[in-house]
């Protein structure tokens, strides 16, 4: 088997997150075919007790503990040169030492990088056939915050934008080929780096949907046989705080004020005190880390998506899809996805059709087929086998030039 080098940010495991997810499934699906050498990053101290499992599908592994506080400091000297806060973040002189001596005495040939904040460690490695998965446009997510937040904040994450842009821009003209998550995503980027459109590429993500069924038994999590309405994710990710007080205070009031019996469950890890404040409203529960989502998915009457940032693909609105459940999105939770609005889910843009089209759907009697037609629309679309072709494509040999 021929080696590989596969860089990412953080630890490829579990694969119970955005990132995590599909860092891990191009792990797996690496090992088939590669010696795959992993170098990467432990940003919380619990990931630790999964090493094991990276490494047996690793020939080597190079792990490295960051400490996010301590992380931000050094981006501080940052803010005076022309350096995205993103590199600084990760830039690690050991781990730099570790990958330049891995190159020389392997003889590597061919690397994987997740995420733009691990191009830095092989920019200078330009003999290497170099396949980049920049997974969502990193750069027009910061211009988003930026909008949303005042001074100094959006000067901050202004300039993280427009340098973050120019970064991306300079990897995809050194790389041999760059992805994304979608081929929204790709051509957003196409748009915004004209000059090597033609190395940008995607692959979608896929969903265990054998993993995520709705035919299998799950205990119901939730006290009575109330209607339930749930957003599911990580709740220390800005974009998922703002989404979920967004519903819990200009949403969920106008659907309770006629539905007085239903409930807002929030269900995910590491609530920030914002999302926990919101426990404190009528007939909303903030669960904070849960073993098991597919319960709450399950026996919840409604999955809502109501995020007003987002890049990439949403993969709470692809898992729920695939449980076979009916999903409200908003539009911007829908970028990437092509399943079709009223047939496959829902789409609203703002806080009166949420409640609308939520208190239908709770009145009505006929979603049973939505939800068939959603699993449908996943099993189709979703198969990381499949998907994970493009990857085998874009590794088999060191084309200058790829196109979508």
């Amino acid at each position: 088997m021929e080696d590989i080098l596969y860089l990412t940010h953080r630890i490829p495991y579990p694969p119970n997150k955005g990132d995590k997810i599909r860092s891990y499934h191009l792990l797996k699906h690496l090992s088939q075919n590669y010696r795959v050498h992993l170098g990467t990053f432990i940003d919380d101290k619990d990931d630790w007790k999964y090493v094991n499992k990276v490494k047996s599908l690793c020939a080597e592994t190079y792990i490295v503990s960051l400490n996010p506080l301590v992380a931000r400091l050094h981006c501080l000297p940052a803010l005076f040169n022309n350096d995205p806060l993103t590199l600084a973040f990760y830039k690690n002189k050991q781990f730099q030492d570790w990958v330049n001596t891995l190159i020389k005495t392997k003889s590597i040939r061919k690397t994987l990088i997740f995420s733009a904040a691990m191009a830095q460690f092989t920019r200078h490695h330009s003999s290497l056939h170099r396949v980049i998965d920049l997974v969502d446009v990193d750069s027009d997510k910061w211009r988003q915050y930026a909008e949303t937040k005042s001074w100094p904040q959006s000067w901050i994450y202004q300039r993280e934008s427009k340098l973050l842009l120019d970064y991306e821009r300079k990897i995809t003209q050194e790389f041999d080929s760059t992805c994304f998550v979608s081929e929204k995503e790709a051509h957003i980027f196409q748009q915004l780096a004209p000059e090597d459109a033609n190395k940008v590429t995607y692959f979608n993500n896929g969903v265990d949907t054998d993993f995520f069924t709705p035919d299998r038994k799950y205990d119901n999590p939730y006290p009575n046989q109330t209607e339930i309405i749930v957003f599911t994710g990580a709740m220390d990710y800005w974009a998922n705080i703002d989404a979920v007080e967004w519903f819990a205070k200009e949403i969920f009031p106008k659907i309770s004020a006629s539905r007085p019996n239903v409930q807002f469950y929030i269900v995910g890890s590491r609530p920030s005190s914002q999302v926990k404040a919101l426990a404190s409203l009528p007939n909303i529960t903030v669960t904070g880390f849960v073993e098991e989502t597919r319960p709450y998915l399950a026996h919840a009457s409604l999955i809502v998506a109501p995020l007003r940032i987002a890049r990439g693909i949403q993969n709470k609105v692809l898992e729920a899809m695939s449980m076979g459940k009916v999903v409200i999105t908003s539009p911007q939770a829908l970028e990437g996805i092509n399943a079709t609005p009223e047939k496959e889910l829902f789409v609203a843009t703002d806080e009166k059709a949420f409640a609308q089209q939520i208190m239908a759907l709770l009145q009505s009697s006929d979603t049973v087929s939505i939800g068939q037609a959603a699993r449908s629309f996943v099993l189709s679309n979703y198969s990381w086998e499949n998907n994970l072709m493009r990857i085998d494509q874009l590794l088999s040999k060191p084309l200058k030039a790829q196109s979508t």
